[in-house]
């Protein structure tokens, strides 16, 4: 009797001694079973190949690849391109797959069917490598005919093999057409920042931030030459009238002195003449000036004269007495001229001078704005300068990088080994069946034992009793059936021995 679920060890021997053919039994038929499976599901045969990716010829430090996707990204969309209906269909019709199934199936589930029949799965990295990139990949094809799996799986892996040749190739080639468009728009931008810079150029030419201190010393220096000048101009005017006034002093004299008999009217003139430059002449001069106290004298002189003169005699007599002018006047005209020109062109400069200051101090004040607007512009000329360089370096470096993919020299995918023509079915698999079919025959015995164990009410032992009673166990009473049995055992036994005995004697 089993208690509370558990089974002790003398239950399992009582258990196996009466009912020993169950285990026997159970596995003996679904063992059977199993080898029928294995003898009756269709074969299935399985051809793989291996399909490694090897690395560029030319290292990637001459020429970087444009194609740097993860290889497990790549290779799960290449599979769902090859693996698509428009890929497997042409197989379908090639080696007309499952010609049983066509008059009942649409071509949708013929492509299903064969999708599942593909299997493509990665290769582990090598432990210890630097690269933890899967080194290929592994292609198996199952199919009911071993032929038939073979040229499928040649198939499959010749379309993974195009598939990236192309998806490679146009992956560069698009790279490279993306970078050129760029480049073009980088090249208008470079183009009109340029623009801007030289029109900025060409309309504040001489106020750039780099002519600033070429300005300062031209305006320093026409500053002087301003100076310079000034003081030239007031010399030559200083000079001018000194040489009116000794003109006019010599020109006195000389017709006081070539002319005595002059008549008053002349000499009242003359004193007329000398009031004016007097009076010029304190307007200029202090009345210490040596050239006021001789106008002063001559003053004097001549209103003496007059008021010893008799009765003027008449004009027509003086103009007759005139005489001709001596060099001395004539010298003192020309130099009067000399420092008329002089003071022209010293007026002149001045001028000039005058207007390339105010030039100048234009620039001065408008080169902190002009430095500023030349910055920015030079900030993005330089910006777009260096985009433009970037772009140019990465097209041609893509441009390389598509030759290379033309060329197959890049990352490229090479069989390891053609894809293998299967001698022995894959599945089923006759030990797993068979060995399966035991297995369960094992645990259906087991569990049938259990049951047949947890049915059993029949008391074995005094515990059992007590138990189920719940009374104390006074005596038991032996089974006579079994002490028979061991005393004949016993009876037997013995005869044998005795019979041993007498044998020998």
């Amino acid at each position: 009797m089993v208690r509370n679920g558990e089974i002790g060890w003398s239950d399992v021997k009582r258990i196996l001694r009466r009912y020993w053919w169950i285990p026997l039994l159970t596995t003996m038929l679904l063992g059977l079973a199993g080898i029928g499976a294995a003898l009756v599901l269709p074969k299935k045969y399985t051809s793989s190949t291996m399909v490694l990716v090897e690395q560029p010829t030319v290292p990637a430090d001459y020429v970087k690849p444009v194609v740097t996707d993860d290889l497990n990204h790549r290779l799960a969309s290449m599979r769902e391109q090859v693996l698509s209906r428009s890929r497997l269909e042409p197989i379908i019709e090639k080696f007309n797959l499952y010609p049983e199934k066509r008059g009942n199936a649409h071509m949708e589930e013929l492509v299903g069917e064969l999708r599942k029949s593909v299997d493509v799965s990665l290769m582990e990295p090598m432990s210890g490598a630097l690269n933890r990139q899967p080194p290929g990949f592994k292609v198996s094809v199952t199919f009911g005919n071993p032929q038939m799996a073979q040229q499928i799986c040649t198939d499959i892996t010749s379309m993974f093999m195009e598939q990236n040749a192309q998806r490679r190739e146009q992956q560069a080639a698009d790279t490279t057409h993306f970078l050129s468009q760029e480049l073009d728009e980088a090249k208008a931008k470079l183009d009109e920042q340029d623009a801007k810079l030289a029109q900025l150029k060409r309309q504040y030419l001489g106020s750039l931030p780099e002519e600033a201190q070429t300005n300062v010393g031209i305006l320093t220096g026409l500053n002087t030459q301003l100076e310079a000048n000034t003081q030239a101009l007031n010399r030559a005017q200083q000079d001018k009238t000194l040489n009116e006034s000794a003109l006019s002093q010599q020109e006195a004299l000389w017709k006081a002195t070539a002319s005595g008999n002059q008549n008053p009217e002349t000499q009242e003139q003359q004193l007329t003449a000398l009031q004016a430059q007097l009076t010029d002449l304190l307007a200029r001069y202090t009345p210490e000036h040596p050239d006021v106290i001789k106008v002063k004298l001559q003053i004097e002189e001549l209103t003496k004269k007059l008021a010893q003169e008799p009765a003027a005699k008449s004009s027509a007599a003086s103009t007759q007495a005139s005489l001709r002018e001596p060099p001395q006047l004539q010298q003192l005209r020309l130099k009067i001229r000399q420092d008329e020109f002089s003071i022209a062109d010293l007026s002149k400069r001045q001028n000039q001078i005058q207007e390339q200051i105010r030039v100048m101090q234009a620039r001065v004040q408008a080169s902190p704005m002009v430095e500023q607007q030349f910055k920015e512009l030079t900030r993005n000329y330089q910006t777009a300068l260096e985009f433009y360089n970037e772009l140019l370096k990465k097209r041609e470096n893509s441009a390389m990088a598509t030759t290379l993919e033309h060329q197959q020299e890049s990352e490229t995918f090479r069989v390891l080994d053609a894809p293998s023509l299967p001698s022995t079915p894959s599945s089923p698999n006759r030990l797993q069946l068979v060995g399966g079919g035991i297995g369960a025959g094992l645990a259906l015995a087991l569990g049938l034992l259990y049951l047949l164990a947890m049915m059993d009410k029949a008391m074995y032992t005094e515990r059992d009793v007590e138990t189920c009673l719940k009374l104390p166990v006074l005596t038991t009473v032996p089974n006579f059936d079994a002490l028979a049995q061991r005393t004949a055992l016993k009876h037997s036994e013995i005869g044998k021995y005795d019979h041993a005995l007498v044998s020998r004697e």
